[in-house]
């Protein structure tokens, strides 16, 4: 049976070792103004000094986070949301996209627990051989803002050294068939990508 075609980025799932999902985030800083959006579910990269150059096309603040490009070291983890004072309201606002351009700082919930596990769509076709092996992310512009949901999946091109470290196959009933494109995997960041264990 084929699978189901609808990307969802990379939604947490648990830990190494089979631990719980614990849920449990780490605040960042959005910078005011960043132009590019952010979505539940994308990978974010954390700039270091020079800034960083994020998918879209602009660059981010040394210090701030932003979207990750498709091959970025520096990645810091999942993207879960974010909370600022909308400038026109005055007012508190949490929501699960930062919808770019606002003229305001967010705090970014971000999942990132270098041992974190993610579910993901992959955008080609995977089998058994691609465990344990690495993949990028597929960078999908245009996210649709009313659930504010990320459209990034997983490369359907396995190497070395990309973004994430492929576990299992997911069991999702529903999207399980290896036959096909677009079936869900288990991931984790590939040790080399990672802000907190590069260079270990």
């Amino acid at each position: 049976m084929a699978n189901i075609d609808a990307p969802f980025g990379f939604r947490q799932v648990g830990g190494l070792g089979s631990r719980p999902t614990s849920n449990g985030t780490s605040q960042y800083k959005i910078a005011s103004g960043q132009t590019a959006a952010i979505y539940a579910g994308d990978v974010v990269a954390l700039a270091g000094s020079g800034g960083l150059k994020v998918e879209g096309g602009t660059t981010v603040t040394a210090g701030y986070v932003g979207p990750s490009e498709t091959d970025a070291t520096r990645n810091v983890g999942i993207f879960n949301g974010c909370l600022y004072d909308d400038p026109t309201t005055q007012k508190p606002t949490f929501q699960n996209y930062w919808p770019g351009d606002v003229a305001a700082a967010a705090n970014a919930f971000i999942y990132d627990d270098p041992d974190d596990l993610f579910e993901v769509q992959t955008a080609g076709t995977h089998t058994q051989a691609v465990v344990g092996r690495a993949c990028d992310m597929v960078y999908a512009a245009g996210t649709a803002v009313s659930n504010g949901r990320s459209k990034e999946e997983l490369s359907g091109t396995a190497g070395a050294n990309d973004m994430f470290t492929v576990l299992r196959l997911s069991e999702d009933p529903s999207n399980s068939d290896v036959s096909t494109a677009n079936s869900n995997w288990i991931v984790r960041f590939n040790v080399g990508k990672h802000v907190y264990l590069t260079g270990i």
